[in-house]
């Protein structure tokens, strides 16, 4: 199973805001989003969860959270204790890739784990005090580059 993180990153390395809400709005790089997530299992945390409002549709989406109450308001998504049981499900489900779309605090427990990553690299800064976690080039290759109008979106692959 190929482990991705997907994300789109401010130039100023914001994601997003501890409030839960996203800094900006990109029809275009939210239809990238689910263009490529649709189909397969999303991972996140609770607090990106809430930001979203409800459920993602034809993706399997998993909740990293202690909190069980969140399934008697959503019974359509899975709520898992941790990143490694959200995988371990994954894996005995057969699923060919599984997407982790953060948040911060998960993007930082997952990159050391994930085999690739897809970044969308917005053209502007952000306010916000989420941060993307640092990226060690000395681990990841650049697999590809795709500019488009408002972002360019960068396909890294670990290093074997």
């Amino acid at each position: 199973m190929i482990k991705i993180i997907i994300a789109a990153i401010s130039k100023n390395n914001v994601i997003g805001r501890s409030t839960g809400e996203m800094p900006w709005h990109s029809p275009k790089e939210f239809h990238h989003f689910k263009e490529t997530t649709l189909g397969f299992p999303i991972i996140m945390g609770r607090k990106s969860f809430e930001s979203l409002d409800k459920p993602l549709e034809g993706r399997l989406n998993i909740v990293i959270t202690k909190n069980t109450k969140l399934k008697e308001l959503f019974s359509d998504i899975m709520i898992l204790p941790s990143l490694k049981e959200s995988y371990r499900f994954c894996e005995s489900k057969n699923y060919e890739k599984v997407f982790v779309i953060g948040g911060g605090q998960i993007f930082k427990e997952a990159i050391n784990e994930v085999d690739k990553m897809i970044i969308s690299f917005m053209d502007f800064e952000a306010q916000g005090d989420v941060y993307f976690p640092k990226i060690d080039l000395n681990n990841w290759n650049i697999y590809s580059r795709d500019k488009r109008s408002e972002f360019e979106i960068v396909t890294y692959l670990r290093m074997k």
